[in-house]
């Protein structure tokens, strides 16, 4: 898995591509932990090359997700393609978060 940051503003934006598993997983709560720890609360995941999303990747999703709303900061879901979204919705993720169709959309959502 790769993982792309930018900042717009004081929104972070994550590009996640390939594949979001055990293996891919303990980087991205990393990336995730270090930005939160420095003041970030505006996050926007964007799903538009990732492929597959096993359930560790989903607990990263889950602790983001967590770690925002104790401070009240928002996450929002964007670009997801068919075979993750169908997983997002069968665990039940898609009620959980905000979920925007384009980059554009998530930002002036979060």
């Amino acid at each position: 898995m790769n993982i792309e940051q930018e900042n717009r503003g004081d929104i972070l934006v994550l590009r996640l591509s390939g594949r979001l598993d055990s293996s891919g997983a303990p980087e991205l709560e990393r990336v995730l932990l270090e930005k939160l720890a420095s003041g970030k609360k505006r996050l926007v995941f964007d799903l538009s090359a990732l492929e597959y999303v096993s359930s560790a990747g989903l607990r990263v999703v889950l602790l983001a997700g967590k770690k925002l709303r104790g401070v009240q900061g928002k996450l929002v879901l964007v670009g997801i393609r068919d075979m993750v979204r169908e997983v997002l919705d069968m665990s039940g993720f898609l009620a959980l978060f905000a979920v925007a169709a384009t980059l554009d959309e998530g930002l002036a959502q979060v």
